[in-house]
């Protein structure tokens, strides 16, 4: 009791423009053929640009992380610095609490 072929009826997704093939007894999708886009040279070259962008964007954000990591370094020896001047003024002075301390 196979149906034939040419009982199914063609559609056009509006939104996807993929081809389906309906039956309309079941009412059900059979088959669908996804559409095509046809790759034009434009794409290829925004890729390309968009590829070289990526590099530049990678190598700016490693640079930045770099200088970053050095004024840290900076900043702790400046910090380190000052504690031991004031230990040095002060050497009576009990350390600082720290977090752990308060419990």
């Amino acid at each position: 009791m196979a149906k034939k072929n040419s009982d199914l009826f063609t559609v056009s997704c509006p939104c996807c423009q993929a081809e389906l093939q309906i039956d309309p007894v079941t009412r059900a999708v059979i088959s669908h053929k996804e559409h095509e886009k046809p790759r034009t040279l434009a794409d290829l070259e925004a890729a390309v640009n968009r590829f070289k962008g990526e590099a530049d964007r990678r190598e700016d954000a490693f640079r930045k992380s770099v200088a970053d990591h050095r004024q840290h370094h900076a900043v702790l020896d400046r910090k380190f610095d000052e504690l031991l001047k004031q230990a040095k003024e002060n050497p009576d002075a009990p350390p600082p609490k720290r977090d752990i301390d308060w419990d």
